[in-house]
C-alpha cells in the first residue's frame, strides 16, 4: 500500500470532505507531483471529480502562480496545492475563496510528512484550541512577546481580526494549511518594535539562529545565520518584503520542528513571525513574498495579560 494513503485520506475526507461530484482542482509541480497523485486518487475513489495541473517550480512563497492556474482556481469547489512553494498568501488563493472553493495550500510538503506528525492531527482537537486562541487575538489590541533566546517585539492587533487555520475546511471560501494548527493575525502596519529572534526555522531550514530588528514595522537589520539567503529573497521581491505581515501561535500537538516551515509553524508551544505580503488576510501590504521565522518556548501577553509563559499556553 502506497505510506502516503493514509495522511491523502485525511486531506480528503476529514480536512475537506470532498463529497460525490465535487469538482476538485490539485495544482502542483514536478517536486510534489507522487504526493498529488496519492490525493488525486483518493479524491476519484470518492466520486470527485478531479483534475491536476502541474505548473512550474515557483521562486519564492508568495509568487503568483501563472495566470491559466489562477483563473482554474476560481472554477473548483475545492482546490489543494501540494506545491514546493506556498500559493495561500496569493491573490489566486483569495480570488478562489471569495469565488466559493475550499483551498488547502500545502507549500514544501514532503512524502514523511504526509505518513507521520502534523497531518496525522486530531483535526477537531485542533480546531477546538486554534478557535479559542484566535478568539482572544480577536479580543486584543496589543501583543507583547519574549524570549529567553532575546526576542523582544510589541505590536498592535487593534481592528485586526485572526485567522484560525483548524484543518477543517468544509464551507465554501475556508482556507488553511494542510497540515493545520495556528491561529494568525496581520500586526497593524507601522506599529512592530523590537527584535526577533528566530531559534525554530527560517527558509526551511533549522540551522542556527537568524536575528531581525523590526522598526516601525519593518525589519531594518538582519542578522545570523539566515540572513544572507533572506535579505536577498527579500531584495529581490521588493521594499514592501520587509513589512512584519504576520503574527501566529503553533497550535498542533503532533508537530514537529523538522526544518520544513509548514510543519514547523504548527508546534504547539512556538509562535512565528512572517514578513511580506499580508494582503490575503487582513492587511494592506501586497509584495509577492512571505517568509515564516519560528522561534521557542515564547512568553505572550495580550493587552498585559499572560497567554503564554515560555510555550505553554495558560488557557
Amino acid at each position: 500500500m502506497n505510506p502516503m494513503i493514509r495522511g491523502a485520506r485525511m486531506v480528503v475526507d476529514t480536512c475537506l470532505k470532498i463529497r460525490r461530484n465535487e469538482k476538485v482542482l490539485i495544482v502542483t509541480d514536478p517536486l510534489r507531483m507522487k504526493i498529488a497523485e496519492t490525493i488525486a486518487d483518493v479524491a476519484r475513489k470518492r466520486g470527485a471529480a478531479v483534475t491536476l495541473i502541474c505548473m512550474p517550480v515557483g521562486k519564492r512563497h508568495g509568487q503568483e502562480p501563472p495566470e491559466p492556474v489562477a483563473l482554474a482556481m476560481t472554477h473548483f469547489d475545492v482546490v489543494i496545492a501540494p506545491t514546493t512553494y506556498s500559493l495561500t498568501h496569493t491573490q489566486a488563493r483569495l480570488r478562489a475563496c471569495k469565488a466559493g472553493a475550499r483551498v488547502a495550500t500545502m507549500p514544501g510538503i514532503t512524502e514523511e510528512m504526509m505518513q507521520r506528525g502534523a497531518m496525522l492531527a486530531d483535526y477537531r482537537e485542533v480546531a477546538r484550541l486554534t478557535n479559542k486562541i484566535a478568539a482572544l487575538l480577536d479580543r486584543a489590541s496589543e501583543v507583547e512577546v519574549k524570549t529567553e533566546a532575546g526576542t523582544d517585539l510589541k505590536f498592535s492587533i487593534e481592528g485586526r481580526r485572526a485567522h484560525p487555520d483548524t484543518g477543517i475546511f468544509h464551507r465554501p471560501g475556508d482556507f488553511g494549511n494542510l497540515p493545520a494548527g495556528e491561529a494568525f493575525i496581520a500586526p497593524v502596519e507601522g506599529t512592530g518594535e523590537g527584535k526577533v529572534v528566530v531559534d525554530g526555522s527560517i527558509i526551511d531550514t533549522t540551522t542556527g539562529r537568524t536575528e531581525i530588528v523590526i522598526e516601525r514595522g519593518v525589519a531594518e537589520e538582519i542578522a545570523g545565520s539566515s540572513a544572507i539567503k533572506l535579505r536577498k529573497m527579500l531584495n529581490e521581491a521588493g521594499p514592501k518584503a520587509r513589512n512584519l505581515a504576520e503574527f501566529g501561535i503553533g497550535t498542533n500537538p503532533k508537530a514537529r520542528l523538522i526544518g520544513q516551515v509548514l510543519e514547523d509553524e504548527k508546534v504547539l508551544g512556538t509562535c512565528h513571525v512572517a514578513l511580506g505580503d499580508n494582503s490575503t488576510f487582513g492587511g494592506k501590504v501586497k509584495a509577492g513574498i512571505h517568509i515564516d521565522g519560528i522561534f521557542k518556548k515564547p512568553t505572550v501577553e495580550l493587552d498585559g495579560k499572560l497567554l503564554m509563559k515560555e510555550g505553554k499556553l495558560l488557557i
